[in-house]
């Protein structure tokens, strides 16, 4: 720290949401690799258990990841924008490879076993959600947002067109930012829960599939599948409730506010202090 001043720390809470946001995590992948592992056969490619690379990658990629990718402007709140803004880009894009190989993975399966292709609710809503997430993965915010959407800069298509718009175009005020920032949040988190809904769909359409006969008589695949979709749901509810604490949004740096005053001045032709 700078002249004696004691180094940043996070709010009261934080770390501890976010350590148990972690764990969740990590337990919902183990439990996830365990069910495959134990009661499916495991992973392989070119054989017919490549089928199960598909869950996998799903939870990993479009829960686990893009969940993180959410969490970094909360998690590294006093480091250098440019630096957060990258690590936010390559948890995304990484989530987003891995989430095409489980794509991938589930279309080749089907064709090699003659199964047909998006007709359950589970296909419907799965292509939803990846496509909505292609299109909202790009490297970096705008130039100009400054920190204004503290939960990361996560959206699908027209929010991107919209915050273009609203950052980027001379004329866009502060006003209207201030407005759409609540929005953008919103579009980061909603498509998170739309993931994870299209994964409980998914367990649930697995073992209707795998084990009907003995599913109702709660034998431990069962009851194993069903403690994954639990732990889906509370990777979920903790995330958002992160994101949507007030105080722990990521404060801007000196240099962005300043960088911020100045932008205001050159859009709205206002002075620092108040003038035109």
């Amino acid at each position: 720290a700078m002249d004696g001043a004691p180094p940043p720390t996070s709010p009261t809470g934080l770390s501890a949401y976010v350590a148990v946001s972690q764990l969740l995590g990590l337990t919902l992948l183990a439990t996830t690799g365990a069910w495959l592992g134990r009661y499916r056969g495991g992973v392989a490619w070119h054989s017919p258990l490549q089928f199960n690379a598909h869950p996998l990658c799903m939870v990993l990629g479009m829960v686990f990841l893009q969940g993180d990718a959410l969490l970094v402007y909360r998690v590294f709140r006093h480091e250098a924008k440019r630096s957060t803004k990258m690590l936010h880009a390559l948890l995304h894009g990484l989530a987003l490879v891995i989430a095409l190989v489980g794509i991938i993975a589930v279309f080749e399966s089907h064709r090699t076993k003659g199964i047909p292709d998006m007709y359950s609710l589970h296909s419907w809503c799965g292509m939803a959600a990846f496509v909505l997430y292609l299109l909202q993965v790009r490297a970096g915010k705008p130039l100009g947002e400054q920190g204004l959407c503290s939960a990361c800069d996560t959206s699908v298509s027209p929010q991107w067109l919209l915050g273009c718009g609203f950052f980027l175009f001379p004329g866009a005020s502060f006003s209207l930012r201030g407005r759409y920032k609540s929005q953008h949040i919103f579009f980061g988190i909603a498509l998170l829960i739309f993931s994870i809904t299209s994964c409980l769909l998914g367990i649930t359409e697995m073992l209707l599939f795998k084990i009907s006969d003995s599913y109702s008589h709660f034998v431990p695949e069962g009851i194993l599948a069903n403690t994954l979709g639990v732990l889906l749901v509370a990777f979920g509810l903790v995330v958002s409730y992160v994101l949507t604490r007030e105080e722990w949004k990521r404060p801007p740096l000196a240099e962005e506010m300043a960088l911020s005053m100045d932008f205001k001045t050159l859009t709205e032709g206002e002075s620092p202090g108040g003038g035109s």
